[in-house]
């Protein structure tokens, strides 16, 4: 028969900081599960131990085996339900052969030591997860926790924040938390990057009073906050253009997204707030606009990826998209819109621009050779000039935007499923 699991958490104060009825159940188990550093709390325990290693299906695997001969406990650190082990087990073998005693969270635990609240936090984690992504995730949040590791290093996460220019944080970190060694202090950004932290830490992040000024809300930003080209008519969608397709696009927060013909990256970095837990892929063949598009990608804290490619040759190194856009197309045009609607994940959008009716022509005829169906809006702007103390309007030139949906039982090329890690 088999025996239900009990993940319990644990602290850096070992074993003493358990309670009466978790210490009981870890004696009479018959086999004890967790990290070196987790099972070096109990060298006194007589049964069988596991150590949790080479990933977790196979530890699920092994766990699976034991779990029906003998009382299995899996030590975690923490609250392991806090992106820990616990709800993966619990969706592995199900919540009723899964049963959790959690300890206090590390982040419970530095906020207690901050002295202040933590359910208005931003809780993110960087173990073994990207550093990529982080910037428009917590632009604009008061407070952010970080769970970090030996790669996202406080010192990392610091020049990281500074790279975008987002001096307006002020850092708190917490090593060892609930052990003898514990040591929390506040650091400013430029100090905290060029020191050294002990392995296990927590990184709280406050912004300080009086900084809510340099955050940007909404979308759809005026086309002068953009780095561009210029005389050449900026090589931008205007931003009358830009609200509309963004409607179009209509991202979730963890979308996959080609911007192909980025040009200034405003699009891009558009998706990229919005698609704030996903990736935003911005695809340019021509150098000259690179150095544009790296200034908005830190301008506007929208840390996309800059693809210095000719679309299509540039498309299949990059993961399946949900939605694509296609600014420009050097002509190309029938080419990409053909691969895209190929590795397009059901139920995902293309959005096309077009200035002349050729590149409308090519895009709808395009669109319906790949099976999907079209739908065209023309816009027509006109913005306000101030002309001898009144207003006259100056007419935007025309622009069509070609949408099309893939539907949701409509199979792609790859099939692929990756999405934008959290």
């Amino acid at each position: 028969m088999d025996n239900v699991i009990c993940v319990i958490g644990i602290g850096e104060d070992g074993a003493g900081g358990l309670t009466t009825q978790s210490q009981r159940i870890i004696e009479e188990c018959g086999v004890l599960c967790g990290g070196e550093r987790q099972l070096s709390f109990f060298p006194r325990f007589t049964g069988e131990t596991i150590t949790l290693q080479g990933g977790l299906e196979r530890f699920a695997e092994r766990l699976d085996q034991v779990r029906r001969e003998h009382k299995t406990v899996v030590l975690a650190s923490g609250d392991p339900l806090f992106f820990g082990i616990a709800g993966y087990l619990v969706r592995r073998f199900g919540p009723r052969q899964v049963e959790v005693i959690p300890h206090y969270s590390s982040v419970q635990l530095a906020f207690a030591r901050l002295g202040d609240s933590w359910q208005d936090a931003e809780l993110i984690s960087l173990h073994g997860r990207p550093v990529q992504g982080l910037a428009q995730r917590i632009d604009g949040r008061a407070k952010v926790a970080l769970l970090t590791d030996e790669v996202n290093t406080p010192a990392r996460i610091a020049a990281y924040l500074l790279d975008f220019g987002m001096k307006e944080y002020e850092a708190f970190v917490c090593e060892h938390l609930g052990g003898p060694d514990e040591r929390c202090s506040f650091w400013e950004l430029e100090d905290m990057s060029r020191h050294e932290f002990a392995s296990l830490n927590v990184v709280i992040l406050r912004s300080k009073p009086g900084s809510g000024g340099r955050r940007r809300r909404g979308f759809a930003y005026p086309d002068e906050a953009f780095a561009q080209r210029k005389p050449e008519k900026g090589l931008i969608t205007k931003r009358e253009v830009r609200a509309f397709v963004l409607s179009e696009l209509n991202l979730a927060e963890n979308a996959v997204v080609w911007d192909i013909g980025s040009g200034s990256g405003a699009v891009a970095a558009e998706c990229a707030r919005i698609a704030r837990l996903g990736k935003v892929y911005a695809v340019e063949k021509e150098a000259v606009n690179l150095p544009n598009m790296e200034a908005n990608r830190r301008e506007f804290r929208a840390d996309y990826t800059i693809v210095h490619s000719r679309a299509p040759e540039g498309l299949e190194q990059l993961p399946d998209p949900d939605a694509v856009f296609i600014g420009g197309s050097g002509g190309e045009l029938a080419d990409i819109i053909a691969r895209a609607a190929e590795r397009l994940r059901p139920g995902g959008v293309i959005v096309i621009s077009a200035i002349t009716i050729e590149t409308l022509h090519g895009s709808m005829t395009a669109l319906a050779a790949a099976g999907l169906k079209t739908e065209v809006t023309q816009l027509q702007a006109s913005r306000g000039r101030p002309i001898l103390g009144m207003t006259r309007f100056e007419g935007l030139n025309p622009v069509f935007v070609v949408s099309a949906a893939k539907p949701e039982g409509m199979a792609g090329e790859t099939g692929n499923l990756i999405k934008g890690d959290a």
